[in-house]
């Protein structure tokens, strides 16, 4: 390699560190004003014509945000429908009050593997706090599970909820990277949905049958009575609202599987049209129109407001407070989300990309290994998974442009896998985990900790598996 290849590279090492240092020193500088001040430093430092930083920075962000940040509102809204027209509810007691003793952790990963699908980890866990909390204590007194029922029960949850909000579009991270990478969306689900089933199993109920015995976990009695009582689903509804949050009707459960899976399977519907050439064009323009995927997160969108929401009993003002809510929650998101888009803008114009992919081929890097170590690492030292994933994808972005379409999606699964690993103090889902359950720190880090650490290394593990296919 040049000289000058050695010099782009180390500003890009001298950039990730100043990235972590604003963001984790003193100050705790928000995340996008800490891309955003790293892109601008990158670039000049990096020899960028002055008159094009600037367009790189609003190419950046604006790309990514036109790419990722509608489908991103309109996923927290969708989110948000389910959630209080009680469709989420439905699904989750549907699966797990035909259970026993024994096979209830496994039903309630299956529970929060579909209810994830369209949900935030956060947004998720809340919604299935009552659940975990009113069949935990069903359980307190039956011999046929070890050790902290609420741990058992936890784990599996957590391990789905993590897995699908990392490594699956159509959520934001996976969705970044399949705008950045530019990877096949559908089959980026595919291979996603391949690799999220046996990290589940391993991460959720295989480890929560080992970890429950060795915890003495018990969430404060006030926090299980709110969620467990009456009005435990207002724990989800804006403060200013004064119909009750669960439905006056209940939801069918199959219209609450549909609003849940339209999203998806438009997504999917799409990819097979590719892979079918005889389809009638007509056709194949209208899922390609369906299947992208603001479209499809918009339709879903619909769905659940027409068919889930309205006919359920949930007002017209407790809609339009709940959606307006749901917006609030994922700004900070999107000005990260456009922060990181900058800041791979600007790594592509200034040639620190191009000098990355040699340095890169020049030692045999593993693609798949370097991207999830590269999240792993930012998300760690951080906090911020999204920033992980969009700096993690903007680094790799020209090395992906060289490989096959099935390689270039297992990327964007191992980059969200990496996203997710070593989840610590400095993420907000430990501390939503540790305060609802009421776990010390160490229990914390034994439980929620270590089944994020374990998704992100199954998930690295399953998608080097699959690259074998390539």
């Amino acid at each position: 390699m040049t000289t000058h290849t050695w010099g782009l590279l180390a500003i890009l090492v001298l950039s990730i560190v100043a990235l972590i240092a604003l963001i984790n020193s003193r100050l705790r500088l928000h995340p996008f004003l800490a891309l955003t001040l790293v892109s601008l430093a990158a670039a000049v430092a990096a020899g960028e014509p002055a008159e094009k930083i600037a367009e790189s920075l609003e190419t950046g962000a604006g790309s990514i945000l036109g790419d990722v940040g509608v489908t991103l509102a309109f996923g927290a809204m969708l989110g948000r429908l389910l959630s209080d027209s009680g469709a989420t509810d439905r699904i989750a007691r549907l699966i797990v009050d035909r259970a026993g003793p024994r096979s209830l952790p496994w039903y309630m990963a299956g529970a929060a593997f579909v209810i994830g699908i369209p949900m935030f980890f956060e947004v998720g866990l809340i919604v299935l706090l009552p659940l975990i909390f009113s069949v935990a204590q069903r359980l307190r007194d039956d011999h046929g599970v070890k050790g902290s029922p609420y741990v058992a029960l936890a784990t599996p949850a957590i391990a789905a909820l993590c897995t699908l909000h990392g490594m699956v579009p159509p959520h934001p991270g996976p969705l970044i990277g399949v705008s950045g990478l530019h990877a096949n969306l559908g089959l980026t689900i595919g291979v996603g949905l391949v690799c999220a089933i046996p990290t589940v199993i391993l991460a959720g109920p295989v480890y929560g049958r080992w970890i429950a015995p060795r915890l003495d976990v018990r969430p404060d009695r006030t926090l299980v009575a709110q969620f467990t009582g009456e009005r435990a689903a207002d724990a989800g509804t804006p403060a200013d609202t004064t119909e009750p949050a669960r439905p006056r009707r209940g939801v069918p459960t199959g219209w609450a599987v549909a609003a849940v899976l339209v999203p998806v399977v438009l997504m999917l519907l799409n990819t097979v049209a590719d892979l079918v050439p005889a389809l009638p064009e007509g056709l194949r323009h209208t899922l390609a129109l369906t299947g992208s995927p603001v479209v499809a997160m918009f339709f879903g969108l619909l769905f659940a407001l027409f068919v889930v929401a309205l006919p359920s009993g949930v007002g017209g003002e407790a809609i339009r407070g709940s959606l307006g809510e749901s917006l609030r929650s994922v700004a900070g998101i999107l000005l990260i989300i456009a922060g990181g888009g900058a800041f791979n803008q600007v790594l592509e114009d200034s040639g620190i990309g191009k000098a990355v992919e040699s340095a890169a081929s020049g030692a045999h890097l593993n693609v798949l290994v370097l991207g999830w170590l590269l999240a792993l690492l930012l998300s760690f030292s951080t906090g911020s998974a999204t920033v992980g994933i969009v700096a993690a994808t903007g680094v790799l972005a020209p090395m992906a442009a060289t490989q096959s379409s099935l390689t270039t999606s297992l990327l964007v699964v191992a980059i969200g896998a990496g996203s997710v690993g070593l989840n610590y103090v400095n993420h907000a889902g430990f501390w939503l985990v540790k305060e609802s359950f009421g776990m010390t720190l160490g229990q914390a880090t034994k439980s929620h900790t270590v089944i994020q650490t374990l998704v992100s290394v199954c998930g690295l593990l399953m998608t080097l598996l699959l690259s074998l296919l390539a």
